[in-house]
C-alpha cells in the first residue's frame, strides 16, 4: 500500500468510528444524570426561595386545599372568637334635663354615655324632651335613648300601629335621626299580647326608625310571653327589635360600682339594655348597662 492509500485508509477509519464514539458517550452521559441517586436526592433536598430568601406568601389555590375534617369547606372553618361585648353606663329619668340635672348626675354617680329621655310630655308622669335638652346633651357627647310611654293598654295589632305612628311623628317633629331605635314602654300593670308587639315592630321597622321595647322581662311576666308568642308568628320581631328589661333589680349605684351584665330574661330573649336599679335617691334617675352594639341605635 503506498502512501497515498494509506492515508485515505484512515481518514475513512475516522469517518466511520467518530459517529459511533459520540453515540457511545452521549448515552452513557444521559445514563448517569437521569439513574444517579446522588444527583436525585440533591434536586429534591433543595428549598425553593425567592432571590431574596424569604419564605414564600403566595396562597395554595383553592383546588389545592385540603378538604376540612368538620365537613365544611375550608374557606368556613375559622377558629371561634372568644371576644366579649363590652358595656357602657347610663341613666333615663321622667324629669327635664338642664346643666344642673347633668352636675347632680356626675357628682353623685358619675358622667353617664346614654340618658333615657321620653318623647312627650305624660301628666305628671314625664316630662317631653325639648329641642334645649338635645342641644345640652349631644353637645357634651352623651347618647340619648328615646322613649314612648303614651299609652296603658298594650292589646292588639291595630292599637301597636297605632302607637307606633304617634311615636314616629313626635320623632320626626324634634328631629330624630333615622336609624334610631324608639322604645315603648310596657310597664308591669299593663294588659299585652302578641298583637300589639307585632303591630309596633311592624310599623317601625318600616319607618326611618327601629323597635324598641322596655319592660320586666322575667321568665314568667306576661310580656315576655308576649314577645316569644309575637316572634314565633313574625322572625321580623326577633330581627328587629332592641329589648330593655328591668329585670333583676340589684338597685342604683354609681358608674364605677355597677354589676357585671346580667340581666334575668329568659335564655331565648337577647337583652341589650340592662336597667338595673331603680329610682336613685338623688337626681331622680335609674341606672343602665348599655351593650356597645346598640350604641348605633341610640341617638
Amino acid at each position: 500500500m503506498n502512501k497515498r492509500q494509506w492515508v485515505w485508509s484512515i481518514v475513512l477509519c475516522a469517518i466511520l468510528v467518530f459517529p459511533l464514539l459520540l453515540v457511545f458517550f452521549h448515552l452513557n452521559n444521559t445514563q448517569v444524570q437521569h439513574d444517579s441517586p446522588k444527583v436525585a436526592q440533591e434536586v429534591s433536598a433543595k428549598p425553593v426561595t425567592n432571590s431574596s430568601k424569604k419564605p414564600s406568601t403566595s396562597k395554595i389555590p383553592a383546588s389545592e386545599e385540603k378538604p376540612s375534617t368538620s365537613g365544611k369547606p375550608a374557606a368556613n372553618n375559622k377558629p371561634a372568637t372568644n371576644e366579649k361585648p363590652t358595656y357602657v353606663w347610663g341613666v333615663d329619668t321622667a324629669s327635664s334635663v338642664d346643666q344642673a340635672f347633668l352636675q347632680c348626675v356626675k357628682n353623685n354617680y358619675g358622667a353617664p354615655s346614654v340618658l333615657g329621655r321620653y318623647l312627650e310630655s305624660k301628666g305628671d308622669v314625664s316630662v317631653g324632651l325639648t329641642k334645649e335638652e338635645i342641644d345640652l346633651l349631644h353637645k357634651q357627647g352623651i347618647k340619648i335613648l328615646p322613649i314612648f310611654n303614651h299609652f296603658t293598654n298594650a292589646v292588639g295589632y291595630d292599637k301597636g300601629v297605632a302607637e307606633a305612628k304617634e311615636a314616629i311623628a313626635y320623632a320626626q317633629k324634634i328631629g330624630i335621626a333615622k336609624g334610631v331605635a324608639i322604645f315603648a314602654d310596657i310597664e308591669p300593670g299593663y294588659p299585652v299580647d302578641e298583637a300589639f308587639i307585632r303591630g309596633w315592630v311592624d310599623t317601625l321597622a318600616n319607618s326611618p326608625y327601629k323597635p324598641g321595647i322596655y319592660g320586666v322581662f322575667t321568665s314568667r311576666s306576661k310580656i315576655s310571653a308576649a314577645y316569644l308568642s309575637a316572634v314565633s308568628k313574625s322572625k321580623i320581631v326577633q330581627e328587629q327589635t332592641i329589648i330593655w328589661s328591668s329585670n333583676p333589680d340589684p338597685g342604683v349605684s354609681t358608674k364605677n360600682k355597677s354589676p357585671g351584665f346580667k340581666p334575668g330574661a329568659p335564655k331565648n330573649i337577647h337583652v341589650s339594655i340592662w336597667q338595673y336599679g331603680i329610682d336613685g335617691g338623688t337626681c331622680n334617675i335609674d341606672t343602665n348597662l348599655i351593650e356597645s352594639t346598640s350604641l348605633n341605635h341610640l341617638w
